[in-house]
């Protein structure tokens, strides 16, 4: 064995420090903007003053941030907006996650016609870009926050099934889940005593990097008025409207697409982390 051999883990042990730590400063910042902000006095994203309109930032701590086109406090509506982009990627990861969980449970312990559905859905659904069937759902059914949560959740799902099912598979023929059913466990012990705890793990560093996606796919949804709809303030909504005073207020562009960064790159540096932590043992 050489040094070579010898230090490679502690750099790269050092390496996912580094990523790690970044990640939950991205994060945090990010969090404290969406958390502290409405304690400022005078926090109200929705507050209108067109004699106050595009104001610059930092020449005014009654906006710091300066305002927009309508004269809306930036600040507030970058808060107001990160919320609101945390509680339906969180809200969609969650419905995608538990569904697909729920149907590679299934799929996976009893397989036959269960599997052949799950299997035939996922390949059907896997056949039709995301974000295209998320513009005509979108475009059929009406935008709304919660209608995107819904149709965000249920189109995600196949990735979640399938890691659920592939690690079922494999599982069921362990050593503890034969002597379970040797010793008379039901099924729904069975799933729920041996299986989940093993598969939860690996689902929720799936979460983690799916949470990122989810994001960038709103915001995208937003920015050409399919996501969330005025006169709650989103991130893509905020570039599409800054983009047109680029060149002479580009901070209203730049802010918001960079939290939108922070977001996901914290978020996929913290997936990063999960999925390298190496599994505890005793």
């Amino acid at each position: 064995m050489t040094a070579t051999d010898l230090t490679t883990p502690k750099r790269r042990r050092a390496r996912l420090s580094l990523s790690t730590t970044l990640s939950l400063i991205m994060l945090g910042l990010v969090l404290a903007l969406a958390v502290l902000t409405p304690l400022w006095p005078g926090f109200d994203p929705m507050h209108q003053d067109l004699f106050g309109s595009l104001g610059p930032a930092f020449s005014d701590t009654a906006h710091p941030l300066g305002t927009d086109a309508l004269g809306r406090d930036v600040l507030s509506r970058l808060a107001r907006a990160t919320q609101v982009s945390l509680l339906i990627a969180a809200s969609a990861v969650a419905i995608s996650a538990c569904l697909g969980l729920a149907l590679g449970l299934l799929a996976g312990w009893y397989r036959g016609l269960a599997d052949t559905l799950l299997m035939g859905l996922g390949n059907i659904q896997l056949a039709i870009p995301v974000v295209l069937l998320l513009i005509v759902l979108v475009a059929a059914l009406g935008a709304s926050t919660w209608m995107l949560v819904l149709l965000l959740g249920l189109t995600n799902w196949v990735t979640y099934g399938r890691l659920t099912r592939s690690m079922v598979l494999s599982l069921r023929s362990q050593e503890f889940v034969i002597a379970a059913r040797t010793a008379g466990a039901t099924d729904l012990w069975i799933l729920a005593r041996h299986l989940l705890p093993n598969v939860a793990p690996k689902v929720l560093i799936l979460a983690a990097f799916d949470t990122g996606v989810v994001i960038a796919i709103e915001s995208s949804l937003s920015f050409i008025g399919l996501g969330v709809q005025p006169p709650t303030p989103s991130l893509g909504m905020m570039i599409s409207e800054g983009q047109r005073y680029l060149q002479t207020e580009p901070h209203l562009t730049i802010l918001p697409a960079f939290v939108i960064f922070c977001l996901i790159g914290g978020i996929q540096f913290a997936g990063q982390g999960l999925a390298a932590k190496p599994p505890s043992r005793g």
